[in-house]
């Protein structure tokens, strides 16, 4: 297991565990960070788009739920062609659009080899 693969495990288990707490906000921040590490990997990127579909459903949210449904979608489709560096992958963010990786993913994502 490399340690990209550790990191994306670590924030997942985070996130479930914020989850079932009932803490969805630190939930949803810890699969943003899942998703910015996973998401050259197709079924890391799936999986996290998932995950954030679930806390739009339990949100009631209609906008966050249609949003992950197209980025499922996208993910499945382009994860390995092209991917904006950085998203957090959240329906409040344009789903194309780049954004600064946080230093600690940042060091772990210069080395990866995809």
């Amino acid at each position: 297991m490399t340690r990209l693969d550790q990191a994306f495990a670590q924030e997942w288990d985070l996130a479930q565990a914020a989850r079932r707490r009932g803490d969805l906000d630190r939930a949803f921040y810890h699969l943003e960070r899942a998703h910015i590490l996973g998401q050259r990997r197709t079924w890391l990127h799936v999986k996290s788009h998932l995950a954030m579909l679930r806390i739009g459903w339990q949100r009631h949210d209609g906008r966050e739920i249609r949003g992950q449904l197209a980025r499922i979608v996208a993910a499945a489709l382009f994860s390995r062609l092209w991917v904006p560096v950085g998203n957090t992958g959240g329906a409040n963010v344009r789903a194309t659009q780049p954004m600064p990786v946080p230093a600690d993913l940042q060091a772990l994502l210069d080395n990866e080899i995809v």
